[in-house]
């Protein structure tokens, strides 16, 4: 399956979470633009943070997100293997695995 499959399937679930507890989702979608939206870090630098975190986290489905979030933000490739190497450094062999998922779905969809 292609990365571009992967995010919209992660779409459609997202979708039926919604579904099943809005309310709930309501308030996470609250909090997202809170954080999205206040503070010094302009939005392409919480995208930075949102992405090398999700790799140390190993959610491939927030990988995904971010990377296309941080691309619209106006992230490059260079940056990226800058956030792939500190999520490395952090997180190691399984950075490693998961910043191959990030750098792949980057080159899938800058396509």
């Amino acid at each position: 399956m292609s990365y571009t499959d992967k995010i919209s399937t992660v779409r459609g679930e997202l979708r039926s979470i919604v579904q099943a507890i809005p309310e709930a989702m309501q308030g996470f979608g609250t909090l997202s633009e809170n954080v999205e939206g206040a503070g010094v870090l302009d939005r392409k630098q919480k995208e930075m943070l949102a992405l090398g975190m999700a790799i140390v986290q190993r959610c491939e489905p927030c990988i995904l997100l971010h990377v296309e979030s941080f691309r619209k933000a106006g992230g490059t490739r260079e940056e990226l293997g800058d956030i792939l190497g500190v999520a490395i450094q952090m997180s190691g062999g399984p950075g490693v695995m998961y910043s191959g998922h990030a750098l792949a779905a980057w080159d899938e969809f800058a396509k």
